[in-house]
């Protein structure tokens, strides 16, 4: 079926009133005071023949410039990823799509058993010893983080890194104005952290310093160095990651990383202009009982039988509101379960490759704009993202760049005035070498 609304004719409505026992519409809203209510017509467009509204919306959404379309090197949080095609598939199963939260197991062992294999590749992904069923987005997973740490440190300071994707950094502070936490920015030097900076910023009043890995320049950050600094003042050390990087890269875990948060918007979930997506959230086992939002554990039956429930839920709905740790009462289980299936389909090795086409891709792209007399603006190693500093305003280059058919790199001067005219590049998997050189021959010609 092509059409998945169907209108609601008189008779459906006259039978709805009936069913209800009223007699009109009118009397539906009648405990509603007059003075309030709308009087008038609404102002929108006169229905239309369901072919012509068709015809209408198709040309609204013909306006949009989609990846079908065009060539796209943006990335900022959101990227163009293959996706294998039995995602769909599976997601599109009514058990799955039309469930929420799986409160009888008894008949959502699928939905559970999705989850529990979603939050043990997470585990292995990060090198973390626990993992919850998924949360909103990355960012709602960082600002958590650090809400999780002032509770368990009972301290109210968190240092953020200025390399930490702006929009993340707007969340974590809209929650801790919430909690009266004092966040504090570690500025940035070559792209990554400043730790001469951290260090002189660490006291005993830290509960935390959240990092990004790779960070939104798309560096490799010092995880190793960051992390001795941090517990030296026995601060938490929270590191929000593209799951897909870890393919190629060490795992936050095998670090000292005491939280590790990030979107699994990567792995089978489409860019969507920006959401919804799937946030994860893993910790080491000590933070377990800590964790915001579900998890879902593996059993067995009365017959031995294995078997999957939810097994903590650390939130208001299900404990008292001051002992919650949390306030969010849901979770992204469909995009979740997307994530379970691309992940199971690419396998390890898989993953592993396609990280590394990832750096590969996008190291050939920054050797030819080098080539080409592009300034590269850090020098430091980097996994898909880079940054390039141009002779023109990045909307003139990306205007040029539209016009031949290609979305080019993030704007960073739209968040920090002082990197004006800096573009941040993305180079997945399915850019080939044709779309790069011809990014690499715009990119140059615009930048004249």
């Amino acid at each position: 079926m092509k059409h998945r609304y169907l209108p609601m004719t008189e008779t459906d409505q006259k039978e709805m009133l009936e069913t209800i026992g009223v007699t009109s519409i009118d009397e539906l809203f009648a405990d509603i005071p007059e003075k309030v209510r709308f009087q008038g017509e609404l102002n929108i467009k006169k229905a239309k023949p369901e072919t012509e509204l068709m015809k209408e919306l198709q040309q609204l959404a013909d306006q949009n410039k989609n990846l079908k379309q065009y060539t796209s090197f943006l990335g900022a949080g959101v990227y163009d990823h293959y996706m294998p095609v039995i995602v769909d598939h599976v997601i599109s199963r009514s058990e799955f799509y039309t469930a929420y939260t799986p409160y009888q197991p008894e008949i959502s062992q699928g939905e559970l058993q999705a989850i529990f294999e979603f939050q043990t590749m997470i585990c292995e992904l990060t090198g973390m010893e626990v993992a919850n069923s998924s949360m909103y987005d990355g960012a709602t997973s960082l600002a958590e983080a650090a809400m999780l740490s002032c509770g368990q440190t009972r301290k109210k300071k968190v240092l953020i890194s200025s390399a930490v994707h702006p929009e993340s950094k707007d969340v974590v502070k809209s929650y801790a104005s919430g909690q009266y936490v004092e966040v504090v920015e570690v500025p940035s030097v070559d792209g990554v952290t400043d730790l001469d900076a951290l260090k002189e910023l660490m006291d005993s009043d830290v509960a935390a310093v959240l990092v990004q890995y790779p960070n939104f320049f798309g560096q490799i950050e010092k995880l190793k160095d960051i992390e001795e600094i941090v517990h030296a003042e026995k601060a938490m050390f929270v590191v929000s990651s593209n799951p897909l990087s870890l393919g190629a890269l060490t795992p936050p875990g095998k670090l000292g990383a005491d939280i590790v948060v990030g979107d699994a918007q990567p792995f089978g979930i489409p860019t969507q202009f920006g959401g919804p997506h799937c946030g994860y959230f893993a910790v080491t086992s000590k933070l377990m009982r800590k964790v915001p939002g579900r998890l879902v554990g593996q059993t067995v039956d009365e017959k031995g039988q294995r078997g999957f429930v939810l097994t903590l839920q650390a939130r208001e709905q299900h404990i008292r509101r001051d002992k919650a740790t949390s306030n969010i009462c849901s979770n992204q289980a469909l995009n979740a379960l997307a994530a379970s299936v691309a992940m199971t389909a690419l396998g390890k090795q898989g993953v592993k490759d396609m990280a590394t086409q990832n750096i590969q891709k996008a190291h050939y792209a920054k050797q030819q704009l080098e080539q080409h007399g592009v300034q590269i603006a850090f020098s430091g190693p980097f996994f898909n993202e880079f940054v390039v500093r141009l002779n023109k305003p990045i909307e003139e280059v990306n205007e040029h760049l539209l016009s031949k058919g290609i979305i080019g790199g993030y704007d960073l001067g739209q968040t920090d005035p002082n990197l004006k005219n800096h573009m941040l590049i993305a180079v997945t998997e399915l850019r080939t070498k044709n779309e790069i050189d011809t990014l690499v021959k715009e990119l140059g010609d615009g930048n004249e």
